[in-house]
């Protein structure tokens, strides 16, 4: 009898499957979306690096949206004008002038400049020290914390610590932006990689304060803004900022920052 049980038992799971098998096969037949190949080619393209520097969640969202026609051919950093001309090439699309970015930490507050807010012994980690006082170590609200979150987010070796403040090398950088994404304090900022020269802070302190707490940080003090041909630098909230759009990079603001954070960058021009 409990033979008998068990059989019928089989027996009634199987059929039980069957039938429920057979509903989720028709039910993929009559839902089924068809999708376009060239989503397939537009993603075979792309570096595959899944860094969201397109503002994407991945490549195969970033290939989706080009394909209908939600995003340009030249948003994959990593894969560069290589991945643009042929996404574009697969669209029929012009890939367009490509300008090249890379990403700068905007601080300059260094260990011996910056003065300390307390002294950090725990692991080598930025959001573990931002859990200290919500600011990290350094008494500067707004400064890199210099613990090497940002480096290990890097998936191309353009991050690197120096002298307790991340630096780019601008050579290796992609744009991913995946060391801002993994910056708790946000500071790590997109720039054109030909822009000549950049503020390399970010505090919003009023001068008085900011002398109090770096011996590198902008004060407001507005000889850039004076000294500027083109005024492309203006102080703004305590803060020197620059106009890219009107920047030359003739570097007479650099000349005469007092506090030396105004820094001229190299910049390679390939030729065609």
């Amino acid at each position: 009898m409990d033979i008998m049980n068990i059989v019928y038992a089989i027996l009634v799971l199987g059929v039980m499957g069957a039938i429920f098998g057979g509903l989720l096969a028709f039910a993929a037949k009559i839902f089924y979306v068809e999708q376009d190949e060239r989503i397939t080619q537009v993603r075979e393209c792309l570096a595959g690096a899944n860094c969201g520097g397109c503002g994407f969640a991945g490549c195969d969202a970033y290939a989706a949206a080009v394909v209908a026609g939600e995003a340009p051919p030249n948003k994959c950093g990593p894969g560069g004008k290589k991945a643009a001309e042929a996404v574009a090439a697969i669209m029929g699309l012009d890939a367009g002038a490509e300008v090249k970015y890379v990403a700068y930490v905007p601080c300059s507050g260094s260990c011996g400049t910056a003065k300390d807010f307390f002294e950090y012994e725990g692991p080598a980690d930025c959001v573990a020290a931002m859990r200290f006082g919500n600011r990290g170590p350094k008494a500067c609200q707004f400064s890199c914390i210099g613990l090497g979150t940002c480096v290990k987010a890097c998936q191309f070796g353009a991050m690197r610590i120096e002298n307790g403040v991340a630096v780019v090398d601008r050579e290796k950088c992609t744009s991913c932006m995946a060391c801002a994404s993994a910056c708790p304090k946000g500071i790590i900022q997109k720039v054109p990689y030909e822009q000549r020269v950049l503020v390399g802070c970010r505090s919003n302190d009023k001068g008085a304060q900011t002398r109090k707490l770096c011996d590198a940080g902008c004060i407001g003090c507005m000889k850039c803004q004076r000294e500027c041909p083109h005024e492309a630098i203006k102080v703004v909230n305590n803060l020197a900022e620059i106009d890219y759009a009107k920047c030359v990079g003739c570097g007479r603001c650099a000349e005469v920052c007092p506090r030396h954070i105004i820094h001229p960058q190299k910049v390679y021009v390939q030729d065609n």
